[in-house]
């Protein structure tokens, strides 16, 4: 983290330029903001444009803090070419989950990098899962793997209730590009780490069992 790499410091400055055009331009974040209208009618591009544009300070400071603190384990593992790949994957996964749970709301929108973000930090957990991390309101640190798979779970109630001006669905997404195309670029994390990989599946798996039910 104190040597952050030359490839997230362009992420996260794209983030902030295309953010603030869209602060300050709004016909610009009306264009190229995930919207299930615009995509049907051609504007694919919106399925990662949106992923840049930010609907508030609060919002791109948190993805891109997030980012900040997971993208140097990515990189390390890998390289700073494949961490891309796995970051445009998961945002485009994110994008893509959230056209087919949505494909029937015209009107559905969102924005912001979070399913990207999602992405890298699914694909961190994966390669160390027992890494130990801090959160606010628990005093003391959790292992990574459970917050991941918490934070998955939580997610899927969030999609089903349809808790908070938040896009659950892209987060969702995300995590599943980052845990497929880690686990494409690493196949032997499937011998090495077999029980952690089993179990980063399960909520993926719990949500589309659901989906297949239509209990979500």
């Amino acid at each position: 983290m104190n040597n952050l790499h030359l490839v997230t410091i362009a992420i996260i400055a794209a983030n902030v330029i295309v953010s603030l055009k869209g602060f300050e331009d709004h016909p610009f974040f009306e264009r190229y903001k995930f919207n299930i209208s615009g995509i049907k009618a051609g504007q694919k591009e919106r399925l990662l444009t949106s992923g840049f544009l930010h609907v508030d300070w609060a919002h791109l400071f948190f993805n891109m803090f997030t980012l900040y603190f997971f993208a140097d384990v990515v990189i390390s593992w890998f390289n700073p070419s494949k961490f891309l790949i796995i970051y445009f994957i998961s945002l485009a996964a994110g994008g893509l989950l959230s056209l087919f749970f949505h494909k029937n709301e015209p009107y559905y929108s969102a924005v912001g990098a979070s399913g990207a973000v999602t992405g890298i930090l699914y694909a961190a957990i994966l390669l160390q899962p027992n890494m130990q991390l801090g959160l606010m309101f628990i005093p003391i640190p959790v292992p990574a793997y459970v917050i991941g798979i918490g934070y998955l779970l939580y997610s899927i109630y969030g999609m089903k209730s349809r808790l908070g001006n938040i896009g659950h669905t892209a987060h969702f997404g995300g995590a599943i590009g980052g845990y497929v195309t880690t686990l494409l670029f690493m196949p032997s994390l499937i011998t090495s780490q077999p029980f952690m990989v089993i179990l980063l599946a399960i909520p993926i798996v719990i949500l589309f069992i659901m989906a297949k039910a239509g209990k979500i």
